[in-house]
């Protein structure tokens, strides 16, 4: 799946791949481990959210 939405890729994948910008490469990849991983709404409240969504928001080099 491909999306652009941070939080419905923490919530619904087992591994986020960033890509850096034009020529895109892989810059990293995050192997997702979510606590009781259940259901989509669930995991966003999972105690590990918000730790991936901040490092993996710093590596996409939105504001640079």
């Amino acid at each position: 799946m491909v999306t652009h939405d941070l939080a419905e890729a923490i919530s619904l994948a087992d591994k986020i791949v960033v890509l850096s910008k034009r020529p895109g490469k892989v810059k990293k990849i995050y192997d997702i481990n979510l606590t009781n991983k259940s259901n989509p709404i669930k995991n966003r409240k999972s105690k590990e959210f918000s730790t991936y969504y901040d490092q993996i928001w710093r590596d996409l080099d939105v504001f640079i």
